[in-house]
């Protein structure tokens, strides 16, 4: 069996590739991973020693000629003029954070892959604690999109789109990958993308808070 899974570099893609390499041992795994012109590009680097670690192909795909047109939504992440902002995902200044149709374009992508390859099926990471902030982590989305994808392919995949932390919180996946042994210190979350994980911005308050609330100790070093 071939699955092929977005695996960006972060905690929650990176949980998902030990998460299905211990549940379909057997399995050929291909991952994918987007260049589309982020400031935390270095998440690459964690999603390409992930793949060494597991054995799978692994696949970065430049989109970058991209990067000027999402930049134009005023998101931060694509924007290096912008600074980005510090603070808990709950707060409102998070908005600017979201890249326009950021999923949308990567599962297409994935998709199109799995077709192609006759991968059983597709997986990515959104969890519950994305969906305050960013629509395309939620389930109404990931359901409706499913289905496009399986209408789209009709008569020519048998696949199906996964998303297993769908309804998990990003403490239950630090749980669920401290019991696989996954190897924290070889993810990175920071938007900044600095040297350190600055500490202050939402992906690092939500990285501090699901060790926390998990009770599971953080090997990530802080900058502040």
């Amino acid at each position: 069996m071939l699955g092929v899974v977005i695996v960006s570099g972060g905690m929650d893609s990176v949980t998902l590739a030990y998460h299905l390499y211990n549940q379909f041992p057997e399995s050929e795994w291909h991952y994918l991973s987007f260049d589309y012109g982020q400031r935390h590009v270095k998440e690459i680097e964690y999603a390409i020693q992930t793949a060494k670690d597991l054995g799978a192909h692994h696949d970065v795909f430049n989109l970058q000629m991209l990067t000027k047109h999402l930049a134009e939504s005023g998101s931060v992440l694509v924007d290096m003029e912008k600074d980005v902002p510090e603070g808990h995902y709950a707060e409102e200044s998070m908005q600017a954070t979201v890249v326009p149709n950021r999923n949308s374009i990567m599962l297409s992508i994935a998709v199109g892959i799995a077709v192609a390859r006759k991968a059983a099926f597709v997986a990515a990471g959104m969890h519950a604690g994305d969906h305050f902030i960013y629509p395309d982590c939620r389930k109404a989305y990931f359901k409706s999109f499913s289905e496009s994808m399986r209408l789209a392919n009709l008569g020519f995949w048998d696949g199906y789109l996964d998303a297993p932390f769908i309804d998990l919180s990003k403490a239950d996946i630090v749980r669920i990958g401290d019991r696989l042994g996954v190897p924290y210190d070889k993810t990175w979350s920071c938007y900044k993308g600095g040297g350190l994980h600055c500490g202050k911005c939402g992906t690092c308050v939500e990285r501090r808070e699901a060790f926390e609330l998990a009770h599971v100790a953080d090997p990530t070093i802080y900058a502040s």
